[in-house]
């Protein structure tokens, strides 16, 4: 049995059409479907139950989730969390990626489940620490939003309680790819400049304001959405690998980068335009991050990341221009 929380977002749905490739459907979604076109995610997908996040906390307060395989381990793969990089409510975020860790992680260690879990770049900050997946390194981390911090928060609890060293966590970087569309404004910005290219004919780009990065040159580590899914499902294969790793392309690409690529994935002339950068992303804005994968190649991962060109226009070509 597989359990997926989070499973009608981005990365859990994706992750559950992964699974279902492979011939799995034993396969619990836990999530909430509050907005509503969470639900669309779910549709075409096979799986056994699908359970409310809230509920299943219950559940496994009671003990009343357990399960036996003769095969292979149960594998909980924990992708839920509030993701909103401007959330404000401390409470209801800390509760949501914080508590529910917490307590889904504690669960599963008890049980000897393979616990994988979704932590984030975003704990990196602004990058002055650098972008390393060293767990001596935690405690110098300084995130920027609350979503980073509780993601931290997390990271470091692992760390303390020694559960690091029996399950594994990804820094994902920047994630695009299909069955984000619901995700509204968090949606990666190679979606909604998509749709901007369909609306107006162009890309809107956010305005440099450090002098040494010219517009469109902030520069993200952009990675597909497979190839997360292809690591999570390695990691699940591998319980002797344990830790937290950077999930990434492992080299910096720039905004005008992925614009580019969108163009070219569309057959069309590249015109891009640059904005002034929102007051609520001031001071909490990335201009440059890039995830070496070094740590997650020497656990013996060796499958090769998708390029952000090929990334593109398979986004493109077999989704986006499908819909």
């Amino acid at each position: 049995m597989y359990i997926i929380t989070g499973g009608a977002g981005f990365i859990g749905s994706y992750l559950a059409q992964f699974l279902n490739s492979q011939g799995i459907d034993q396969i619990i979604i836990v999530d909430k479907l509050e907005e509503s076109a969470r639900w669309k995610n779910l549709v075409g997908l096979k799986f056994y139950d699908f359970i409310d996040k809230d509920r299943f906390l219950e559940l496994i307060d009671q003990d009343k989730l357990s399960f036996k395989t003769s095969t292979a381990k149960v594998g909980v793969f924990h992708l839920g969390a509030n993701s909103s990089t401007t959330a404000t409510n401390g409470d209801e975020v800390m509760l949501s990626n914080y508590e529910y860790s917490k307590r889904i992680a504690a669960w599963s260690l008890a049980k000897d489940y393979r616990f994988i879990y979704a932590s984030s770049a975003a704990t990196y900050g602004a990058g002055e620490n650098g972008f390393l997946d060293d767990e001596k390194k935690l405690d110098s981390l300084r995130p920027t939003n609350l979503y980073g911090l509780s993601k931290h928060l997390f990271d470091l609890h692992a760390k303390q309680n020694g559960w690091l060293k029996k399950i594994a966590g990804l820094k994902f970087f920047n994630v695009y790819g299909p069955r984000e569309s619901h995700k509204g404004r968090m949606a990666s910005v190679a979606f909604h400049a998509y749709n901007q290219i369909k609306k107006e004919g162009l890309i809107k780009l956010f305005k440099s304001e450090k002098p040494e990065f010219a517009d469109g040159e902030q520069k993200r580590d952009f990675v597909y959405v497979g190839d997360c899914a292809k690591v999570i499902w390695w990691l699940y294969e591998n319980p002797q690998v344990h830790g937290i790793f950077n999930c990434a392309f492992g080299k910096a690409r720039s905004w005008n980068d992925m614009a580019k690529a969108l163009f070219a994935a569309l057959d069309l002339p590249a015109k891009i335009e640059y904005i002034p950068m929102p007051d609520d992303l001031k001071g909490h804005y990335q201009y440059f991050t890039e995830g070496s994968i070094d740590k997650l190649r020497a656990t013996g991962y060796r499958a090769p990341m998708t390029t952000l060109e090929d990334g593109i226009a398979k986004y493109v070509g077999e989704y986006l221009e499908k819909q």
